[in-house]
């Protein structure tokens, strides 16, 4: 163990035992984990005001997750993979008064579903066959801190009913004990999709209480310039290679592609073409995969929507966000226009309504009144 072993087992070894380990120590989400992607082993936690993204959609999730962490509650973070529910998970653990505590997260779709209990909530020594000694769950080890459970869809119905108890008593269970432990822990749950209709109620809307929904990359192509500058900037840094610039023609391929991956991919693809660029700046070469993937692909989500030239020149330029007209050429209707700027400066303020009912030069109760008109989310306020 001194010399670096995670685990051990003693043979005869327990099936139980086994899977166990291997689930813990194959876990993805490991900070050490050999199975992360270098270019994500390679990025240190960002703040919530370091995150990139002026779509309004974007910032509005953000302005959501920074009143969030200003709680106790539970929160859920929709979102496609690797859109970053891990990294608004971690933002919003580091702004909150829990910042201090432990941050452990668990992979509920990577643990099979007869230890997931047993991960959660520890057990004791000779609770099932393998078990030769007490564990302690992760719901303990994370007391004072914060908890990710990742995919929380994924867990079995009645671990769902034992964790849905554990957040109203604060109460942990594990199993083979009689007793239970106090423990005071934030869960934070992500998921790629809406909870499913049989998820259990009680939990469902326990967590779903503050939701974050973060876009798909696809429906904010706008951001990406800024996005690829700022990751290629940490990649390159945290890599230890040159610095590095990239060029304009390559924003603009990278903003026609739809990125089923969203920023993972994108993370990754900027990664690779850094490791194998001889200059000191990436173009539309560096990226033949992307521009093939782009014309002759079929799936859905390969395809960012058509963009005029005019909305790519002015994302590449920096240009503030809110489009003013459609593909066609026309103006956008005056509603989703006032929509967008209200988003915008909801996420700019983040989530001080006060604020921006002043800086829109408009009263709070009439700011109150323009977000329910126009369906946008209040609990971004």
């Amino acid at each position: 163990m001194r010399a670096g072993a995670s685990d051990f087992l003693v043979r005869p070894v327990a099936p139980e035992r086994l899977l166990e380990a291997l689930a813990a120590n194959a876990d993805r989400r490991r900070a050490s984990g050999e199975l992360a992607p270098m270019s994500e082993k390679l990025a240190p936690p960002l703040e919530l005001e370091q995150l990139i993204g002026a779509a309004p959609e974007f910032r509005a999730a953000l302005a959501v997750a920074a009143k969030s962490a200003r709680n106790r509650l539970p929160v859920l973070i929709l979102g496609e993979p690797g859109t970053g529910k891990e990294t608004i998970s971690r933002a919003i653990h580091a702004a909150s008064l829990r910042a201090k505590g432990p941050l452990l997260a668990v992979d509920c779709k990577a643990i099979a579903a007869n230890i997931i209990d047993s991960e959660l909530f520890g057990h004791e020594k000779g609770a099932f066959p393998g078990a030769f000694a007490p564990k302690t769950g992760k719901l303990v080890q994370a007391d004072g801190g914060t908890l990710v459970l990742d995919e929380i869809s994924a867990l079995p119905p009645e671990t769902q009913e034992r964790l849905d108890r554990v957040l109203a008593t604060g109460e942990v269970r594990p199993v083979g004990l009689n007793g239970s432990y106090s423990v005071d822990v934030r869960v934070i749950a992500t998921s790629s999709r809406p909870l499913p209709d049989d998820f259990n109620a009680g939990l469902s809307e326990r967590i779903a209480g503050t939701t974050v929904t973060l876009p798909p990359l696809r429906e904010r192509s706008g951001d990406i310039p800024a996005l690829a500058r700022h990751l290629l900037s940490r990649l390159t840094d945290q890599a230890g290679l040159k610095p590095m610039s990239i060029g304009n023609d390559a924003l603009s391929l990278l903003m026609r592609y739809g990125w089923p991956g969203n920023v993972r991919q994108l993370s990754g693809v900027l990664f690779r073409a850094a490791l194998q660029c001889d200059d000191n700046s990436l173009t539309a070469d560096h990226f033949p995969h992307i521009a093939v993937q782009s014309r002759f692909t079929g799936r859905r989500t390969d395809f960012a929507p058509t963009m005029s030239k005019a909305r790519s020149d002015e994302a590449i330029s920096g240009a503030p966000s809110v489009t003013l007209y459609t593909a066609e050429g026309h103006l956008r209707p005056l509603e989703e226009i006032e929509s967008d700027i209200i988003r915008l400066a909801i996420g700019h303020y983040r989530g001080r309504m006060s604020e921006v009912a002043r800086r829109l030069g408009i009263g709070r109760s009439t700011l109150y009144r323009k977000l329910g008109g126009l369906g946008i989310d209040t609990t971004a306020a």
